[in-house]
């Protein structure tokens, strides 16, 4: 039986989770969202506690958690706010709507907790119009770009980003271009062509003031990266770097952007790449290249999950030694096929040793913008009706809630522990900052699946539902 505004609610209620546990420390702690065809069932739904028994040996399929094996420690989860992503929420509903949903979205304790936001540098394909900070030709003749501004996204972006942080102070901040400015580029535009080489000192500081703009906000930035999505794609029409190679990039990288951070004491790491798995071969020559793998400017590199295999961050980490971050994947549908790829997608990333899993818009309306050429199918956590008969409210969608149920539980700092791979109940673990170990499992198949998951030399058992992900905390100071 559907359970729409029963769910909302529970979802709501829900969401405020004491920082302590319940009962015993034997006590597991659930919490899980289910969907059918049509949208969400149950929005991060808390159930009744678990406890841990005497493991038996029997023959239930077990998934075992171990914290004394360690991986990669995690730096967030969550989304780009995008142009119009910032202006539907801070300019489409009331002030105290948009206060709510900023608090369901990003506060730790009555929200999901989002502990990353990607914020593009001027326009991507999902905003209101195309704008860079310096849309002016004249400072072509001088790399310090006298006209440099970041007075658009003062409106919008970063109120709501300075809100975010205040939100969750643990928020991982990413920034990073889809153009720059269009005089730097031999298309003349801000669709397609490549960073003219006279111009690579300009688009170097270009990224430093940008960086320098959002410190000046009291907005720290983490990450930035050179380009998003480098060489995409031959029939786009919206801001895009097309004409760029591997050798660009180095040339950039040793020859303007290292010596500009230096200069300018930025502590931003730049991540390399900030494409798809399949776009390896343009990353792996900087990784080769000891100069860029080993210099201290550089964080990682960053993947999108729209081509390829996940495999290859596995690969790169273990060949090279770098961080893995991914820091893009739009939803396209709905309901359980879109829980099914989030699952999919948070596990396999996480297991492959991602450090981050971001998804594309913080928010769309109605008909999936605003945009301006691009993406017209992406999907965000939150819709936000403009022009319908529900003008002025707000959904929250299955990815909100597959997000959530990493975020609201692993919070930056926490790290990966091992537990068992199961191609039937995808499962990944964490062991939090807090003395709290978590473990995430998702139904991947077509029939309830049952099993127990064992700790040291406990376990408790668990049916777990078709189209269903559930969250499991304990404490780890277990005796």
């Amino acid at each position: 039986m559907r359970r729409t505004a029963k769910v909302a609610a529970l979802a709501l209620a829900s969401a405020i989770i004491p920082q302590t546990f319940y009962g015993q420390a034997s006590s597991v702690q659930l919490w899980i969202t289910s969907s059918d065809e049509a949208g969400v069932v149950a929005g991060l739904e808390a159930q009744p506690s678990l406890l841990f028994r005497a493991d038996a040996d029997d023959a239930t399929a077990a998934i075992k958690v171990d914290d004394g094996k360690v991986y990669q420690r995690m730096e967030g989860g969550g989304a780009a706010f995008t142009d119009g992503a910032a202006w539907l929420i801070n300019q489409k509903v009331s002030a105290a709507q948009r206060d709510q949903v900023m608090q369901r979205l990003f506060d730790p304790v009555s929200g999901i907790g989002l502990s990353f936001l990607r914020n593009p540098i001027g326009s991507s394909d999902l905003t209101r119009e195309w704008y860079t900070y310096d849309d002016d030709a004249n400072d072509r003749t001088d790399a310090s770009l006298p006209h440099f501004s970041i007075d658009h996204d003062l409106a919008d972006v970063i109120p709501l980003t300075k809100l975010a942080r205040k939100l969750n102070p643990q928020l991982t901040l990413m920034i990073n271009a889809w153009s720059p400015p269009a005089w730097m580029k031999s298309s003349g535009s801000l669709v397609a062509g490549g960073v003219l080489p006279e111009y690579y000192a300009h688009h170097a500081n270009y990224h430093v003031k940008s960086i320098q703009a959002y410190e000046s906000q009291g907005l720290h930035v983490n990450y930035v990266t050179l380009n998003n999505e480098p060489t995409c794609c031959k029939s786009i029409n919206y801001p895009s770097v097309l004409l760029i190679t591997s050798e660009n990039m180095a040339s950039m990288l040793k020859n303007y952007w290292f010596p500009a951070f230096k200069a300018k004491h930025i502590t931003a790491k730049i991540l390399l790449l900030d494409f798809n798995w399949n776009s390896a071969s343009l990353a792996e020559p900087l990784l080769k290249d000891e100069a860029i793998r080993t210099s201290p400017f550089v964080g990682g590199v960053a993947w999108h999950g729209y081509g390829g295999d996940v495999a290859v961050q596995s690969q790169f980490h273990d060949r090279y030694g770098v961080d893995q971050f991914f820091t893009e994947r739009s939803g396209f549908s709905g309901g359980n096929r879109q829980q099914k790829q989030d699952m999919v997608d948070m596990v396999g990333i996480i297991r492959n040793w991602g450090k981050t899993f971001v998804k594309w818009p913080v928010a769309v309306d109605e008909n999936n913008g605003p945009n301006r050429g691009g993406c017209d199918t992406c999907r965000g956590l939150v819709t936000v009706h403009t022009r319908d008969a529900r003008a002025g409210q707000v959904d929250y969608t299955i990815e909100y809630y597959t997000m959530g149920q990493l975020t609201k539980f692993v919070p930056n700092g926490s790290y990966r522990i091992d537990s068992t791979d199961n191609p039937d109940i995808l499962n990944v673990a964490f062991k939090d900052p807090n003395g709290s170990l978590v473990l995430i499992a998702y139904n991947n198949t077509a029939r309830a699946q049952n099993f127990k998951v064992r700790w040291r030399s406990k376990s408790f058992a668990y049916t777990l539902p078709v189209n269903t992900t559930v969250t499991f905390r304990w404490s780890m100071n277990e005796k």
